[in-house]
């Protein structure tokens, strides 16, 4: 089958256009959009049916259960995503100012790990504690890392090894993928959504999300390990690795 690209933005009805490209796209492609009059983004990668699937029916569960997310929408005929677009709700806000802003987004954090400890792993996906049996999952390959590197990786994951798991965003410490009102915290960017333990998730500013020394120390070190390898070997995973104590 040929790819669509963004022609398959038809399939969710005659009234659509883009608008302007979305910073933030590095895995897909991100436009704000216009459907039926009202503003939307859209996003075209080369996720599995399987892959969207798990992440739209994660956004329609959380939005359900309350929280702010980009909620998907359908095309014409009622599917949650297209020949690899995903079209979905526009949310307005600004990014984290100030520490009780960051802790408010540890808040939320901790209801998206409450509501999802029996979530099935992404398509595809490994966990952290998964990776120490495993060279590969989705975008990591560490047969492509140095072994030294690989080693040290492996060693702050081992820490973790036992914890309970859910969902975990991926990504919220960076405030782009973070829209704040006043009266609530929007989650958007999904993309690197998978089960881990939930550590990962709070290694934020200020530490927000109240973690002990020494809980901080060993998220902290699991993430920049995480970073690393999911990237590896732009300049970002190099100085996330360097991060990573030796063993």
């Amino acid at each position: 089958m040929t790819p669509m690209g963004w022609e398959a933005l038809r399939q969710w009805g005659q009234d659509v256009a883009r608008i302007e490209p979305l910073a933030g796209g590095v895995a897909n492609d991100v436009w704000s959009v216009r459907i039926n009059g009202y503003l939307a983004v859209g996003r075209l990668g080369k996720r599995s049916d399987a892959d969207l699937a798990w992440e739209t029916d994660l956004l329609k569960y959380l939005d359900r259960e309350g929280l702010t997310v980009p909620v998907p929408i359908p095309t014409t005929d009622g599917r949650l995503f297209a020949d690899g677009m995903v079209v979905m709700t526009y949310v307005e806000g600004g990014p984290p100012k100030s520490e009780a802003d960051w802790r408010r987004v540890a808040d939320a954090l901790r209801r998206v790990h409450r509501l999802t400890q029996r979530w099935p792993q992404r398509p595809g996906w490994r966990s952290s504690t998964d990776l120490l049996h495993a060279d590969t999952g989705t975008k990591i390959d560490l047969k492509a890392m140095p072994s030294e590197g690989v080693a040290r990786c492996r060693s702050a994951w081992a820490h973790l090894v036992g914890r309970q798991t859910c969902v975990v965003h991926g990504n919220p410490d960076s405030p782009a993928n973070i829209r704040m009102t006043a009266d609530r915290v929007a989650l958007i960017d999904w993309d690197e959504a998978h089960v881990d333990v939930p550590d990962l998730d709070l290694v934020l500013p200020h530490n927000a999300a109240g973690l002990e020394e020494d809980a901080y120390d060993i998220a902290a070190q699991a993430w920049s390990a995480w970073a690393a390898a999911v990237c590896w070997e732009d300049e970002y995973a190099i100085k996330r690795l360097a991060e990573v104590r030796a063993v």
